[in-house]
């Protein structure tokens, strides 16, 4: 059972926890199931490639017999597919301890020029499925007495982005979303989690750059990899942080990031913006 620990009641012990995690085909999410598997009861992976769902499930049972890993193929923007997920918890006497929002989505390239309907995916996927779904779990872990609950956000959402409007603005709701319901259910028994990572080698940046575009990955020096992600964010959520930002260096410029005016942010990103332009022409 995931229970707290007896020394400190506000530390959590992920052990056979029963866990969901969205956007479990690639990247973060795939690895937190790979990383939870070797401690959890049971896993629900979540995510609209179904080929890639079932050869994940069948890596985690061929390394960890004794678990038990359903998936499920949801489209997270359709809010009738994320109905019909809770509704097939609830039919299976599914009861998940540990919740990971990770799934998301993004777009790089000016607003102006974007197609409503990504935009609309993204607000659906990184906003409301995200809310939705805690929406739906957290009743059952407030009675219970016991649950966790990571947002997966991103650095992004620290500050204004030219050229990721909607994406960073979307993930500025994941961060104070989720300062909020902390504070709300932090007698419950309830933990939750932000993680707010900075650039990593994930298919992430494939996915968001636009057509003819090249995806934009940042100084290799500042990338920290899929793994210690995860790792260092399952032992933050085990000590009850609030906040994980992966790396030395994303962790400094993030805290010099929240002590910047945010008139200084707002030009920092006109200037991005001009320049990201003039590389738009010279293509």
């Amino acid at each position: 059972m995931f229970r707290f620990a007896q020394h400190d009641k506000r530390a959590i012990k992920l052990e056979n926890c029963s866990a969901l995690v969205t956007g479990a085909s690639a990247g973060i999410g795939r690895e937190f199931a790979r990383q939870l598997a070797g401690r959890a009861n049971s896993l629900v992976l979540v995510a609209r490639r179904a080929e890639c769902l079932e050869l994940l499930q069948t890596e985690l049972t061929n390394r960890n017999p004794r678990l038990t890993v359903h998936y499920r193929t949801v489209d997270l923007a359709e809010p009738s597919q994320l109905e019909s997920l809770v509704s097939w918890l609830d039919q299976n006497k599914i009861n998940i301890d540990l919740l990971v929002n990770n799934a998301g989505l993004g777009d790089l390239g000016p607003f102006a020029t974007s197609d409503p309907g990504r935009n609309h995916q993204i607000m659906a996927v990184n906003m409301v499925a995200l809310t939705s779904l805690t929406h739906a779990l957290i009743p059952k872990m407030i009675g219970r007495g016991h649950g966790a609950i990571l947002n997966v956000s991103a650095s992004a959402g620290f500050l204004p982005i030219a050229g990721f409007a909607v994406y960073a603005a979307s993930k500025a709701y994941v961060n104070s979303f989720s300062q909020a319901l902390r504070a709300e259910l932090r007698s419950t028994g309830v933990s939750v989690t932000t993680l707010c990572p900075g650039p990593i080698h994930t298919e992430f940046q494939e996915v968001a750059k636009r057509p003819g575009n090249q995806p934009e990955h940042g100084p290799e020096f500042i990338h920290v990899s899929v793994e210690k992600v995860v790792s260092d964010t399952l032992t933050a959520m085990e000590a009850d942080r609030a906040l994980v930002i992966p790396g030395l260096l994303m962790k400094i410029g993030m805290a010099l990031v929240r002590l910047t005016p945010l008139s200084i942010l707002r030009r920092a990103s006109q200037l991005s913006a001009k320049r990201n332009a003039g590389t738009e022409t010279l293509r």
